[in-house]
Formats: C-alpha cells, sequence, structure tokens
C-alpha cells in the first residue's frame, strides 16, 4: 500500500521480479518485513562509473545530503574524508571472491584457509614470515615471533636423546632432504660425556660417548630439501621477477608465482 506522496509501506513481503526465494519464506511461512530484489541494485552515488554492470549489487559514495555526517570520517571505499559507502554492525560471510582495490583495515586477525598473496609493485621491506598472538603470560601484552632465514632449503628436527646410542630421523627425510647436508648439533646435559657422531644413516644418527658411558643431551639435526633446485642466494636483477632458477617453487613478498593444479 502507499503512505503520502513519496513513501511506499509494505506490511509484509517486499517482492520485486521472477521467483520466490526460501530464505524470506513462502506461502503461510511468510516472513514478515523481508524483501526480494532480482536487481541490479544501486545504492549510493549514481555517477560512480566503475562498478561493473553485472553485480546483482553495486554500494557507491554516499552522496544524500540528507543523511547525518558520519561520526567517524573515512570510508570502505573512500578517500579519509568520505562517508561509509558500507558500514556492517556484526559478522558479514562472503561465498564467493571478494575483490579489494583499497586498503584493508583489520581490528583483529585476519585468517585465511588458503595462501595469502601480495602483488605490490614495490617494496621498501622485505616482508618477515612471523606470527602475532596475545601474550600467554602478561596482560595487556602481545608476543611475535618470526620465522629464521637462511641461505638454502632447511628442514629440522629437535629433541632429546637418553640413554640410547641412536637418534631416529623421520621417515619421510629419505625421500625428502639431501643426505649429504644432514648436520647435527648435541648438547650434553649434566656432564661431559665426549659425545661424538659416529655414523649417519638415511634414516638414523649413530652417536658414541667417551668410555661407553650413558648418554645424555639435546640435539638439533638440520638439513637442505632436494625436492626442486638449490636456492640461489645472490642474482643479478631489479626485482624477484629476475630470479634465474624456478620462481614457481617459492612465494615471494610482491610476486607470487605458486601455481596450483585444480
Amino acid at each position: 500500500m502507499s503512505w503520502g506522496q513519496d513513501e511506499i509501506v509494505v506490511g509484509k513481503r517486499l517482492m520485486v521480479g521472477a521467483g520466490k526465494p526460501p530464505v524470506i519464506g513462502t506461502a503461510t511461512k511468510a516472513v514478515p518485513g523481508s524483501c526480494f530484489i532480482e536487481g541490479p541494485i544501486h545504492f549510493g552515488n549514481p555517477r560512480k562509473s566503475t562498478f561493473i554492470p553485472q553485480a546483482t549489487l553495486v554500494v557507491a559514495g554516499l552522496t544524500n545530503p540528507d543523511t547525518a555526517t558520519p561520526i567517524i570520517p573515512g570510508g570502505l571505499c573512500g578517500t579519509n574524508n568520505s562517508p561509509y559507502s558500507l558500514a556492517v554492525i556484526g559478522d558479514a560471510c562472503i561465498f564467493d571472491n571478494l575483490e579489494v582495490n583499497r586498503t584493508i583495515h583489520a581490528g583483529n586477525d585476519i585468517i585465511a584457509q588458503g595462501d595469502v598473496r601480495s602483488k605490490c609493485g614495490v617494496h621498501r621491506l622485505s616482508a618477515k614470515k612471523n606470527f602475532d598472538i596475545p601474550h600467554p603470560s602478561k596482560k595487556g601484552y602481545r608476543l611475535r615471533h618470526t620465522c629464521p632465514e637462511g641461505p638454502s632449503n632447511d628442514v629440522y628436527v629437535r629433541g632429546r636423546v637418553t640413554n640410547k646410542k641412536e637418534i631416529a630421523l623421520p621417515d619421510y627425510w629419505k625421500d625428502f632432504v639431501d643426505h649429504e647436508s644432514i648436520t647435527v648439533s648435541l648438547t650434553p646435559i649434566g656432564a661431559h660425556q665426549d659425545v661424538i657422531i659416529k655414523r649417519i644413516d638415511s634414516d638414523m644418527i649413530h652417536l658414541q660417548s667417551k668410555g661407553g658411558m650413558p648418554i645424555d643431551c639435546f640435539y638439533h639435526i638440520f638439513a637442505e630439501r632436494k625436492d626442486g633446485e638449490r636456492l640461489i642466494v645472490e642474482y643479478k636483477g631489479k626485482s624477484p621477477a629476475d630470479y634465474p632458477g624456478n620462481n614457481d617453487e617459492y612465494s615471494v613478498s610482491g610476486y607470487h608465482y605458486d601455481v596450483k593444479e585444480n
């Protein structure tokens, strides 16, 4: 029904277009106050020409002079002095791709189930791989760790060996690492034991102590991966795109060369 000269009041459901989507109810189960519009729908600045016409919903910058000035300036899509194009109080869910051409400001964590890829053009400081979490023991503090970096694609295992003369390597190391690249560091616990590496097999590190005394030590074992080419540490070029090796094996800050099979 109509009300006045400018307003349209719908007491039950507003249906514009073909079909009856079940999300707003059908027949006697209709949801009062619900709305279905087949689209396309455009809200905001009508002169915004950057949107694609295939979109079901287009949300442009706010241009209505009758609306109140936003309390917090700086829109989700606009300059620091423009009103919000879109404001959501509560959770939002997007089932398909989300493309953002400007800055994403997150007040909390950004959680990704897949790769986080960067396609920026210029980096003045190379990104560091890290994690940042609430501090486990200091209230009001946070804890940030960063990944170690080196001139080879290494993996490692560490632990403690007690009253044994062997350290078992992971089963997958046999076909995963270069056997000749294995290095072992040992730290005796409690007393000097003169522990040495007697032999390195593909699946085992054999130890020997002075006089056969019991062995109790920490170990740290590194090895270089062999699934792919060796890392070229220094090369001539102006960007990661000039890397002389196989860039398909790497994901570099500012460039992404990862190609996955569907």
